[in-house]
């Protein structure tokens, strides 16, 4: 691999720890369990639910805007660092929460996914620039696979704190906050590489009117990407599968708790997890070149489409391990694969545009799961029909993806 590819798989390393400690397990955890301690187990998931559906909101109407404003030339880079910045401040941030502070724990909450859902827009854009179309399965699924290692190695620290924290000699909440600061300082600490070297090769030149362009620009690059047929029926598609996968990615510690399943027992199953999607995710690019990337995709949803229904009927922890393991064989995978067959179907030159219609389309997705989760809950006062209700989503979105052209087809 060049020095572009590895820095761009180590930025995956980097930010895996928020994904891991903020958005998957500890903070949904410390907010049930600590911040809103008065409310009731199936309220409270109500109210991550909604959060997450904010923030994917925020950032699915900001991308478009971004993509293409950062795809003027030497400005990738600027719009990435600044996205950055404000998810490590506002990670830090929530090391200040205190007890019953719902609104304000949520808030800081909902502005760390922008920033860390924002870099994202301009990291996963920057594929186009770091490697060939030929690399681009194997570049996408190395970058998912390291970073569940780098996410699991902070978390893994952050557990033993917690874990530990009587014979540090601090509390437990003291302990759980101390894993936010180092969650921002191991995000920070490896991008590194990936501000130092990683560069975007591929740009538009800049005009004198950037914001009146971004504006009509974004009216004719989604007339542009529904011409790309190819594309746009893949973004249909994704649109619905990738909401199930993400609203399970986020949700399920906040699961965990309702069936009463302890904290420590639900860190270690995450732990497990990382370690095996690792693998996984690898297999996954390998199992591509053999059978073909679309099918190992529409494999994965199948799986999550079989995780949904055993988690209706889930009651013990041993259950929740192996829902567990299920989502960890095709979670990197499916994402990995996703990301780059989007890749192989757009223009180059043009990639932090499509790539922010693609994140569009993933941030919109995460309303709709999170959403449709909550309201079920809020519904029936139970939290397996929210669950269940996520079959929905896949069963759509594999039945359009079926109808997606190969990506090596389109791309030759």
């Amino acid at each position: 691999m060049s020095k572009q590819e590895r820095s761009w798989i180590i930025y995956d390393w980097a930010c895996s720890a928020f994904t891991m400690t903020i958005l998957t397990v500890i903070f949904p955890v410390f907010f049930k369990t600590y911040i809103a301690s008065d409310l009731s187990l199936d309220k409270s998931t109500v109210y991550i639910s909604y959060a997450n559906t904010i923030a994917a909101l925020i950032i699915a109407i900001l991308a478009p805007f971004l993509g293409m404003i950062a795809d003027f030339k030497g400005n990738k880079k600027k719009f990435f660092s600044l996205f950055l910045c404000i998810g490590l401040l506002f990670t830090l941030s929530l090391s200040f929460i205190s007890q019953g502070k719902i609104v304000f724990s949520l808030f800081l909450f909902i502005m760390s996914i922008i920033g860390y859902a924002g870099a994202n827009v301009f990291y996963d854009s920057f594929l186009t620039d770091i490697t060939s179309i030929e690399k681009m399965d194997k570049i996408s699924t190395h970058g998912y696979a390291w970073g569940y290692i780098g996410g699991v190695l902070l978390f893994i620290i952050s557990y033993l704190v917690i874990a530990f924290h009587s014979s540090l000699g601090i509390t437990k909440t003291f302990a759980t906050k101390l894993s936010f600061i180092l969650t921002a300082i191991w995000w920070l600490l490896f991008s590194i590489p990936m501000l130092k070297n990683v560069k975007q090769n591929y740009y538009i030149e800049p005009v004198k009117k950037p914001f009146s362009y971004t504006w009509k620009k974004t009216l004719s690059i989604i007339k542009t990407v529904k011409k790309n047929k190819p594309a746009f029926k893949f973004l249909l598609a994704y649109f619905f599968y990738i909401d199930g996968v993400s609203t399970i990615i986020k949700l399920s510690s906040s699961y965990a708790t309702d069936l009463g399943i302890p904290d420590k027992t639900v860190m270690l199953i995450f732990i497990m997890t990382q370690f095996i999607a690792f693998p996984c995710a690898i297999l996954f690019a390998k199992l591509a070149k053999i059978f073909s990337p679309k099918k190992i995709i529409l494999l994965g949803i199948g799986i999550y489409t079989s995780v949904c229904i055993f988690a209706f009927f889930m009651s013990t922890a041993t259950h929740f391990w192996i829902m567990a393991i299920m989502v960890s064989v095709a979670q990197g995978g499916i994402q990995a694969l996703s990301r780059s067959y989007y890749g192989k179907l757009i223009p180059k030159e043009n990639s932090s545009e499509f790539f922010g219609i693609y994140n569009i389309f993933g941030r919109f997705a995460t309303i709709l799961g999170p959403l449709l989760l909550g309201s079920l809950t809020t519904l029936t006062g139970n939290s397996r029909y929210g669950v269940l209700s996520l079959i929905v989503l896949f069963a759509i979105g594999g039945i359009l993806f079926i109808r997606v052209p190969e990506a090596q087809k389109v791309a030759s």
